[in-house]
């Protein structure tokens, strides 16, 4: 072989460092469960928990009524939602379904800002009766140790923030399997080695619980309604006034907001492009986490069966074997194996989304069209369309 040759080898073998760091990341976060659940489970706070709702999602009615069977003394439920919104009826519902259940709803957010959620929770923060949050997005199924579980770690007074994992409740199409697959390959494994590099600088947004001092302290939501990836914020943010954000170990289930293919590509590229602005050089830096392609690469520059079965053979074990540990070992899911041959075609999609975020300015979410400037805003598109 020449010297270019083993330099593209080289380069091709860089994404088994990356796999075997998560391999290593995930069996540390997985393994630290007991000093997780170590947290006081009496601390029990009242709490606001702040819904901000737009649209009606599967199974709305049920995902609202397991936040008032909560095993909990005492929280309130707060929905911003517009008038007109066909959530509302369902929200008015269940009003009266549960009249012992502390239930007020706002109807719009009341502000002009580009991000509409991030407007809707600054209303509903600055209505909310108690000083710790539980905000959490409309298509949550919350088990009745949802709330306990996730206030108990700001028992300690380091703790700024706690945020834990999600995963879809049930497949209805072969997108939402594909996404599933993505979650348990591809976007924990990313999450669990950040955790370990760097710490947990950030939030999932379907899930986050803070006291009302630490938004504060940044200026609490009004102060990024006009950012996309708006749970990254709060995470980063309350970890710069020096405080621990807390990843739980503990999942939650969420009902599918996409129902095409189409409108999972748009989501996908909404959380790609908010990582690309937000860190720029870690988004480019994931060239180096895609095997698939590299595997490609060193074949195509020694096409010899020795080299096919090296690159090949080992990015097939190491991603069933990271898919395995998140999936089946750590987060106890069901049906794990039935995703191993999408892993795959999500990883060949996964790059292909990769290289046009460096090209796109615009993303969509709940069918509104958005563009960046700045590197930072998000800001409504003049003419925004409907899929």
């Amino acid at each position: 072989m020449k010297t270019a040759d083993y330099f593209v080898l080289g380069l091709a073998a860089i994404p088994a460092i990356y796999y075997v760091l998560v391999l290593y990341s995930t069996a540390r976060f997985f393994l630290s469960q007991k000093k997780q659940q170590s947290f006081d489970s009496n601390f029990t706070p009242p709490i606001s928990n702040l819904k901000p709702v737009r649209g009606l999602d599967l199974g709305a009615y049920e995902n609202f009524a397991s936040f008032c069977r909560q095993d909990y003394p005492e929280y309130e439920l707060l929905f911003c939602v517009d008038q007109d919104d066909p959530a509302a009826p369902v929200i008015e519902k269940l009003k009266k379904d549960f009249p012992d259940c502390q239930i007020r709803i706002f109807y719009g957010s009341g502000r002009d800002a580009p991000n509409d959620k991030v407007a809707r929770l600054a209303r509903l923060s600055s209505e909310a009766k108690y000083d710790v949050f539980v905000m959490s997005d409309s298509d949550v199924y919350a088990e009745p140790d949802y709330f306990r579980t996730l206030v108990a770690p700001l028992s300690d007074p380091k703790v700024g923030a706690t945020t834990c994992l999600y995963m879809l409740g049930e497949h209805r199409t072969f997108t939402q399997r594909l996404q599933s697959t993505s979650m348990l390959s591809d976007f924990y494994p990313g999450i669990f080695v950040a955790k370990q590099l760097d710490g947990v600088k950030f939030a999932l947004g379907t899930t986050i619980a803070a006291r009302r001092k630490n938004l504060e302290d940044f200026g609490g939501y009004a102060a990024i309604e006009d950012r996309p990836g708006d749970d990254l914020h709060v995470g980063r943010l309350i970890a710069e006034q020096g405080y621990e954000v807390a990843l739980l170990p503990y999942t939650i289930h969420t009902v599918a907001d996409f129902q095409s293919t189409r409108e999972f590509l748009h989501k996908r590229f909404r959380w790609m492009m908010a990582m690309r602005n937000m860190r720029p050089w870690g988004h480019l830096g994931l060239i180096f986490t895609f095997g698939l392609p590299w595997s490609v690469v060193a074949f195509a520059a020694h096409p010899t069966w020795e080299v096919a079965a090296a690159y090949f053979g080992c990015y097939a074990a190491f991603r069933m074997a990271m898919t395995w540990m998140v999936g089946i070992w750590g987060m106890k899911q069901r049906g794990v194996w039935s995703m191993m041959p999408l892993i795959p075609l999500w990883d060949a999609q996964a790059f292909v989304i990769w290289v046009i975020s460096f090209f796109r300015t615009t993303i969509r979410w709940r069918g509104i069209d958005y563009h960046f400037a700045n590197e930072k805003f998000l800001r409504v598109a003049p003419n925004p369309g409907a899929d």
